[in-house]
Protein backbone atom coordinates (compact mmCIF):
# COMPACT_ATOMS: atom_id res chain seq x y z
CA UNK A 1 0.00 0.00 0.00
CA UNK A 2 1.43 3.30 -1.01
CA UNK A 3 0.61 6.40 1.31
CA UNK A 4 3.35 8.99 -0.10
CA UNK A 5 4.22 12.63 -0.31
CA UNK A 6 7.39 13.36 -1.94
CA UNK A 7 7.39 16.29 0.21
CA UNK A 8 7.18 14.51 3.40
CA UNK A 9 10.20 12.82 4.82
CA UNK A 10 8.84 10.24 7.22
CA UNK A 11 8.07 6.27 7.31
CA UNK A 12 5.15 7.02 5.04
CA UNK A 13 7.62 8.42 2.10
CA UNK A 14 8.03 4.03 1.25
CA UNK A 15 5.46 1.75 0.01
CA UNK A 16 4.81 -0.24 3.78
CA UNK A 17 2.68 -3.18 4.78
CA UNK A 18 1.57 -3.41 8.45
CA UNK A 19 4.35 -6.04 9.36
CA UNK A 20 7.13 -3.52 7.78
CA UNK A 21 5.40 -0.42 9.69
CA UNK A 22 5.28 -2.44 12.79
CA UNK A 23 9.06 -2.74 12.61
CA UNK A 24 10.03 0.04 12.39
CA UNK A 25 7.35 2.16 14.89
CA UNK A 26 10.05 1.45 17.75
CA UNK A 27 12.85 3.43 15.52
CA UNK A 28 10.09 6.11 14.16
CA UNK A 29 7.66 7.13 16.96
CA UNK A 30 6.08 4.08 18.79
CA UNK A 31 2.48 5.52 17.06
CA UNK A 32 0.88 5.34 20.49
CA UNK A 33 0.94 1.92 21.71
CA UNK A 34 3.72 -0.89 23.24
CA UNK A 35 6.52 -0.67 20.91
CA UNK A 36 9.20 -4.28 20.19
CA UNK A 37 10.61 -5.65 23.46
CA UNK A 38 13.48 -8.23 22.52
CA UNK A 39 14.83 -9.75 19.02
CA UNK A 40 11.80 -9.65 17.40
CA UNK A 41 8.95 -10.10 20.47
CA UNK A 42 5.81 -7.71 19.86
CA UNK A 43 3.97 -6.40 22.79
CA UNK A 44 1.03 -4.72 21.06
CA UNK A 45 -1.67 -3.37 23.21
CA UNK A 46 -5.33 -2.94 21.38
CA UNK A 47 -4.87 0.96 20.88
CA UNK A 48 -1.80 0.43 19.27
CA UNK A 49 -3.50 -1.97 16.63
CA UNK A 50 -6.23 0.51 16.43
CA UNK A 51 -4.33 3.16 15.44
CA UNK A 52 -2.19 1.32 13.01
CA UNK A 53 -5.30 0.46 10.93
CA UNK A 54 -7.08 3.46 11.23
CA UNK A 55 -4.00 4.84 9.75
CA UNK A 56 -3.74 2.98 6.97
CA UNK A 57 -7.47 3.64 6.45
CA UNK A 58 -7.49 7.32 6.85
CA UNK A 59 -4.18 8.60 6.44
CA UNK A 60 -4.52 11.21 3.20
CA UNK A 61 -2.07 11.87 0.59
CA UNK A 62 -1.14 15.44 -0.46
CA UNK A 63 -3.54 15.46 -3.46
CA UNK A 64 -6.27 14.10 -0.82
CA UNK A 65 -5.59 16.91 1.23
CA UNK A 66 -5.92 19.13 -1.37
CA UNK A 67 -9.49 17.78 -2.29
CA UNK A 68 -10.60 17.69 1.12
CA UNK A 69 -9.73 21.46 2.33
CA UNK A 70 -11.68 22.18 -0.73
CA UNK A 71 -14.98 20.17 0.23
CA UNK A 72 -14.63 21.27 4.27
CA UNK A 73 -14.92 24.97 2.57
CA UNK A 74 -17.90 23.85 0.81
CA UNK A 75 -19.29 22.57 3.76
CA UNK A 76 -18.44 25.04 5.86
CA UNK A 77 -20.36 27.84 4.19
CA UNK A 78 -23.25 25.60 3.43
CA UNK A 79 -23.50 25.25 7.42
CA UNK A 80 -23.19 28.96 8.19
CA UNK A 81 -25.12 29.94 5.54
CA UNK A 82 -27.62 27.65 6.99
CA UNK A 83 -27.05 28.41 10.62
CA UNK A 84 -27.11 32.27 9.98
CA UNK A 85 -23.91 32.70 12.37
CA UNK A 86 -20.21 31.67 12.05
CA UNK A 87 -16.61 33.22 12.35
CA UNK A 88 -16.53 32.82 8.72
CA UNK A 89 -13.24 34.19 8.11
CA UNK A 90 -11.35 32.73 10.78
CA UNK A 91 -12.86 29.05 10.06
CA UNK A 92 -11.64 29.32 7.03
CA UNK A 93 -8.03 30.51 8.15
CA UNK A 94 -7.70 27.47 9.82
CA UNK A 95 -9.23 24.48 8.22
CA UNK A 96 -6.24 23.45 5.97
CA UNK A 97 -4.56 23.25 9.54
CA UNK A 98 -7.61 20.93 11.11
CA UNK A 99 -7.38 18.92 7.65
CA UNK A 100 -3.86 18.32 7.98
CA UNK A 101 -4.12 17.35 11.67
CA UNK A 102 -7.13 15.24 11.47
CA UNK A 103 -6.21 13.30 8.01
CA UNK A 104 -2.61 13.40 8.59
CA UNK A 105 -0.94 13.79 12.18
CA UNK A 106 -3.61 13.29 14.78
CA UNK A 107 -3.06 10.03 16.60
CA UNK A 108 -7.23 10.23 17.17
CA UNK A 109 -10.24 8.53 15.99
CA UNK A 110 -13.64 8.12 17.32
CA UNK A 111 -12.78 4.04 18.05
CA UNK A 112 -9.69 5.60 20.45
CA UNK A 113 -11.31 8.67 21.62
CA UNK A 114 -11.81 7.75 25.24
CA UNK A 115 -7.86 5.83 25.37
CA UNK A 116 -5.49 7.50 27.44
CA UNK A 117 -2.58 7.19 25.17
CA UNK A 118 -4.76 9.41 22.33
CA UNK A 119 -3.39 12.51 21.16
CA UNK A 120 -4.90 15.70 22.47
CA UNK A 121 -6.52 18.32 20.32
CA UNK A 122 -7.32 21.91 21.93
CA UNK A 123 -8.97 24.70 19.72
CA UNK A 124 -8.17 27.91 21.95
CA UNK A 125 -9.71 30.03 18.97
CA UNK A 126 -12.75 28.21 20.35
CA UNK A 127 -14.94 31.04 18.36
CA UNK A 128 -14.22 29.08 15.16
CA UNK A 129 -15.91 26.25 16.51
CA UNK A 130 -17.84 25.55 12.56
CA UNK A 131 -14.51 24.34 11.21
CA UNK A 132 -13.64 21.79 14.06
CA UNK A 133 -17.59 21.01 13.74
CA UNK A 134 -17.51 20.34 10.03
CA UNK A 135 -13.77 18.24 10.18
CA UNK A 136 -15.10 16.14 13.44
CA UNK A 137 -18.73 15.37 11.47
CA UNK A 138 -15.91 14.30 8.43
CA UNK A 139 -13.86 12.18 10.05
CA UNK A 140 -16.99 10.31 11.79
CA UNK A 141 -17.21 11.84 15.62
CA UNK A 142 -20.96 12.20 15.15
CA UNK A 143 -22.97 12.21 11.84
CA UNK A 144 -23.09 15.11 9.47
CA UNK A 145 -26.60 15.44 9.58
CA UNK A 146 -26.03 16.71 13.62
CA UNK A 147 -25.19 19.76 12.28
CA UNK A 148 -28.18 20.78 11.16
CA UNK A 149 -29.13 21.54 14.58
CA UNK A 150 -26.13 24.46 14.65
CA UNK A 151 -27.37 27.05 16.83
CA UNK A 152 -30.38 25.86 17.96
CA UNK A 153 -31.80 25.91 21.01
CA UNK A 154 -31.36 22.98 22.68
CA UNK A 155 -28.41 21.76 20.13
CA UNK A 156 -25.37 21.22 22.01
CA UNK A 157 -23.41 22.54 18.35
CA UNK A 158 -23.55 26.09 19.03
CA UNK A 159 -20.70 28.84 18.58
CA UNK A 160 -17.72 27.38 20.59
CA UNK A 161 -16.43 23.97 21.14
CA UNK A 162 -18.30 22.30 24.17
CA UNK A 163 -17.74 18.77 25.38
CA UNK A 164 -21.01 18.41 25.03
CA UNK A 165 -19.38 17.39 21.12
CA UNK A 166 -17.89 13.95 20.49
CA UNK A 167 -14.13 14.64 19.73
CA UNK A 168 -14.29 17.72 21.66
CA UNK A 169 -11.53 17.91 24.67
CA UNK A 170 -12.47 21.01 25.99
CA UNK A 171 -14.81 23.84 26.16
CA UNK A 172 -12.88 26.79 24.65
CA UNK A 173 -13.64 30.43 23.62
CA UNK A 174 -12.89 32.20 26.61
CA UNK A 175 -9.60 33.27 24.70
CA UNK A 176 -6.28 33.19 26.35
CA UNK A 177 -7.29 29.65 27.75
CA UNK A 178 -6.46 26.86 25.60
CA UNK A 179 -2.39 27.25 25.85
CA UNK A 180 -2.89 26.82 29.62
CA UNK A 181 -5.44 23.94 29.17
CA UNK A 182 -2.55 22.26 26.80
CA UNK A 183 -0.10 22.60 29.12
CA UNK A 184 -1.60 20.62 31.94
CA UNK A 185 -2.17 18.03 29.79
CA UNK A 186 1.04 17.64 28.55
CA UNK A 187 2.95 17.91 31.41
CA UNK A 188 0.27 14.95 33.00
CA UNK A 189 1.28 12.97 30.05
CA UNK A 190 5.11 13.56 31.33
CA UNK A 191 3.82 12.54 34.59
CA UNK A 192 2.09 9.25 33.53
CA UNK A 193 5.08 8.57 31.23
CA UNK A 194 2.45 8.04 28.13
CA UNK A 195 3.44 8.94 24.50
CA UNK A 196 0.30 10.79 23.70
CA UNK A 197 1.13 14.34 21.67
CA UNK A 198 -0.84 17.49 22.53
CA UNK A 199 -1.59 20.04 20.04
CA UNK A 200 -3.43 23.21 20.54
CA UNK A 201 -4.59 25.89 17.99
CA UNK A 202 -4.11 29.68 18.94
CA UNK A 203 -5.89 32.25 17.03
CA UNK A 204 -2.88 35.51 16.83
CA UNK A 205 -5.71 38.08 17.97
CA UNK A 206 -5.78 36.00 21.44
CA UNK A 207 -2.26 36.31 22.21
CA UNK A 208 -2.68 39.61 23.80
CA UNK A 209 -4.35 37.89 26.52
CA UNK A 210 -1.42 37.37 29.42
CA UNK A 211 -2.00 34.15 30.54
CA UNK A 212 -1.09 32.94 27.23
CA UNK A 213 2.43 33.76 28.44
CA UNK A 214 2.26 32.54 31.97
CA UNK A 215 1.89 29.29 29.87
CA UNK A 216 4.17 29.35 27.96
CA UNK A 217 6.56 30.19 31.14
CA UNK A 218 5.98 26.66 32.20
CA UNK A 219 5.70 24.81 29.18
CA UNK A 220 9.02 25.36 28.84
CA UNK A 221 9.84 25.40 32.36
CA UNK A 222 8.83 21.35 32.65
CA UNK A 223 10.44 20.83 29.08
CA UNK A 224 7.11 19.79 27.39
CA UNK A 225 8.40 18.38 24.07
CA UNK A 226 5.55 16.60 24.01
CA UNK A 227 3.44 20.01 22.98
CA UNK A 228 2.97 21.56 20.16
CA UNK A 229 1.31 24.60 19.60
CA UNK A 230 0.38 26.28 16.05
CA UNK A 231 -0.55 29.85 15.87
CA UNK A 232 -3.14 30.92 12.53
CA UNK A 233 -1.25 33.92 11.65
CA UNK A 234 -3.81 35.68 9.47
CA UNK A 235 -2.98 39.12 11.27
CA UNK A 236 -6.66 40.38 11.37
CA UNK A 237 -8.77 40.32 14.32
CA UNK A 238 -12.62 41.34 14.95
CA UNK A 239 -11.64 44.58 15.25
CA UNK A 240 -9.02 45.05 12.59
CA UNK A 241 -5.06 44.06 12.43
CA UNK A 242 -3.48 42.87 14.83
CA UNK A 243 -0.81 44.77 15.35
CA UNK A 244 -2.64 47.62 14.94
CA UNK A 245 -4.58 46.80 17.67
CA UNK A 246 -1.55 45.25 20.06
CA UNK A 247 1.64 44.73 18.37
CA UNK A 248 2.68 41.20 18.27
CA UNK A 249 5.69 41.19 16.15
CA UNK A 250 8.47 39.64 16.41
CA UNK A 251 6.44 36.54 17.46
CA UNK A 252 8.85 33.95 16.73
CA UNK A 253 11.56 35.62 18.76
CA UNK A 254 9.18 35.94 21.72
CA UNK A 255 8.09 32.17 21.91
CA UNK A 256 12.12 31.49 21.52
CA UNK A 257 12.63 33.83 24.38
CA UNK A 258 9.95 32.20 26.17
CA UNK A 259 11.61 28.93 25.27
CA UNK A 260 10.41 26.95 22.80
CA UNK A 261 11.64 26.11 19.51
CA UNK A 262 9.74 27.90 16.61
CA UNK A 263 9.20 26.62 12.97
CA UNK A 264 7.21 29.18 10.48
CA UNK A 265 4.75 27.49 7.54
CA UNK A 266 2.43 28.69 5.30
CA UNK A 267 -0.85 27.64 7.17
CA UNK A 268 -2.70 27.23 4.19
CA UNK A 269 -0.58 24.73 2.09
CA UNK A 270 -1.34 20.89 3.13
CA UNK A 271 2.08 19.50 1.92
CA UNK A 272 4.12 22.23 3.78
CA UNK A 273 1.63 21.99 7.17
CA UNK A 274 2.33 18.64 7.02
CA UNK A 275 5.63 18.28 6.23
CA UNK A 276 6.59 20.72 9.58
CA UNK A 277 4.41 18.92 11.69
CA UNK A 278 5.35 15.01 10.72
CA UNK A 279 9.00 17.03 12.11
CA UNK A 280 7.45 17.95 15.73
CA UNK A 281 8.90 17.62 18.29
CA UNK A 282 11.65 20.33 16.50
CA UNK A 283 14.10 19.90 19.45
CA UNK A 284 13.97 17.04 22.78
CA UNK A 285 13.36 19.17 25.78
CA UNK A 286 11.64 22.19 24.25
CA UNK A 287 8.36 23.19 23.14
CA UNK A 288 7.40 23.28 19.53
CA UNK A 289 5.87 26.21 18.00
CA UNK A 290 4.69 26.57 14.44
CA UNK A 291 3.93 30.37 13.20
CA UNK A 292 1.36 29.22 10.85
CA UNK A 293 0.86 32.25 7.96
CA UNK A 294 -2.50 31.91 6.69
CA UNK A 295 -5.33 34.30 5.23
CA UNK A 296 -8.62 35.19 7.01
CA UNK A 297 -11.38 33.80 4.39
CA UNK A 298 -8.95 31.62 2.41
CA UNK A 299 -10.72 29.91 -0.94
CA UNK A 300 -13.34 32.87 -1.30
CA UNK A 301 -11.92 35.89 -3.14
CA UNK A 302 -13.66 38.47 -2.15
CA UNK A 303 -13.18 37.24 1.82
CA UNK A 304 -9.46 37.09 1.51
CA UNK A 305 -7.72 39.39 4.40
CA UNK A 306 -11.18 41.20 5.02
CA UNK A 307 -11.76 42.13 8.17
CA UNK A 308 -15.69 42.24 8.45
CA UNK A 309 -15.64 38.59 7.47
CA UNK A 310 -14.65 37.81 10.91
CA UNK A 311 -18.18 37.54 12.01
CA UNK A 312 -20.95 37.28 8.65
CA UNK A 313 -22.92 35.28 7.26
CA UNK A 314 -22.82 35.67 3.42
CA UNK A 315 -25.40 37.04 1.28
CA UNK A 316 -27.38 34.92 -1.32
CA UNK A 317 -25.61 36.52 -3.95
CA UNK A 318 -21.99 35.97 -1.81
CA UNK A 319 -23.00 32.43 -1.13
CA UNK A 320 -23.31 31.65 -4.72
CA UNK A 321 -20.12 33.29 -5.61
CA UNK A 322 -18.72 31.72 -2.77
CA UNK A 323 -19.77 28.00 -4.12
CA UNK A 324 -19.01 28.83 -7.56
CA UNK A 325 -15.00 29.79 -6.83
CA UNK A 326 -14.67 26.51 -5.01
CA UNK A 327 -16.41 24.44 -7.32
CA UNK A 328 -14.16 25.86 -9.51
CA UNK A 329 -11.46 25.15 -7.26
CA UNK A 330 -12.30 21.39 -7.28
CA UNK A 331 -12.30 21.33 -10.88
CA UNK A 332 -8.95 21.87 -11.33
CA UNK A 333 -7.75 19.02 -8.56
CA UNK A 334 -9.43 16.59 -10.97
Amino acid sequence: MLVSDSRTPSIFQQPVGLVDLLLRAETTDKLGGSALTGAGKLTIEFDYIAYIAYLFIHMLTKPELLRKSVQYRKDLLQLIKTAKAGHTGGDLSCLDILNVLYNRILRVSPETFKSPDRDYYIQSKGHCAEALFVVLADRGFFPKSDLQTLNQFGSHYIGHPTRDVNGVEQNTGALGHGLAVAVGIALAGKIDRRDYRVFVLLGDGELAEGSNWEAAMTAAHYRLDNLVAIVDRNGLQITGSTEDVCQLAPLDEKFAAFGFEVRRCDGNDVGDLAQTLEEVPFRPGKPSLILAKTKKGKGVSFMENVAKWHHKVPSDEEYSQAMAELEAAAAALK
